[in-house]
Formats: structure tokens, sequence, C-alpha cells
């Protein structure tokens, strides 16, 4: 797996666990969902993300997108 798809994995994860959260939980947790995608906003623009950079520092090779 490279650095683009665990980004995207990872994305995919936050937006659900918060949708599920805030169902089941509290709707608070929908702010979850909306700050990943916000991140994925900037990140599209800016090419920055943080998520990015933790997986490389876990030793996931580059991908396109995030090198």
């Amino acid at each position: 797996m490279n650095i683009d798809r665990a980004v995207l994995a990872f994305a995919g994860a936050v937006v659900l666990a918060g949708l599920a959260l805030g169902h089941f939980v509290n709707p608070l947790w929908l702010w979850l969902s909306a700050f990943a995608g916000a991140n994925m906003i900037q990140a599209a623009f800016t090419g920055f993300c943080p998520a990015a950079i933790i997986f490389r520092k876990l030793g996931l090779r580059p991908g396109n997108a995030f090198r």
C-alpha cells in the first residue's frame, strides 16, 4: 500500500466513524466528518496532508499525490 491509498482509506474511515458516532452517540460527532472533508479539500489544493506525513514516517512508499 502506498501513501495515497493509505490517506484515502484513513479519510474514508474517519468520515464513516464520524457519521456512525453522530448517529448513534451524539450529533456533535458530525463535526469529525466535516473536519475530515475540509482537510481533504485543502489537501487537494495545497498538497499538504498531516496524515501523509505520518504514513511516510511509518515507512509507506510514496504515491503520485503525496511525496
